[in-house]
């Protein structure tokens, strides 16, 4: 029988690659997040920061640039 260990990585490793994250600041705060400053919720430097960013993006303060939706027309009317 094979018996496997759990995954071993460092708080500043990516669970994907094994790769050393880079240093960036936090997208909220500005605050250096880097191999002294680990963090479970990189980008940003903590979970309070990543949930300010979420609130941002959930009233819309934040927005992908594209071309505006008209809201009272529906794929099928520009068909016909």
């Amino acid at each position: 029988m094979v018996s496997y260990s759990p995954l071993k990585r460092s708080r500043n490793t990516c669970l994907m690659t094994s790769k050393k994250r880079p240093a960036v600041n936090c997208p909220t705060c500005q605050k250096l997040v880097d191999e002294k400053n680990p963090s479970d919720a990189w980008p940003f430097c903590s979970k309070r920061c990543k949930l300010i960013d979420l609130g941002e993006w959930a009233s819309e303060s934040y927005r992908v640039p594209g071309e505006k939706v008209n809201s009272n027309s529906s794929p099928e009317d520009e068909n016909n």
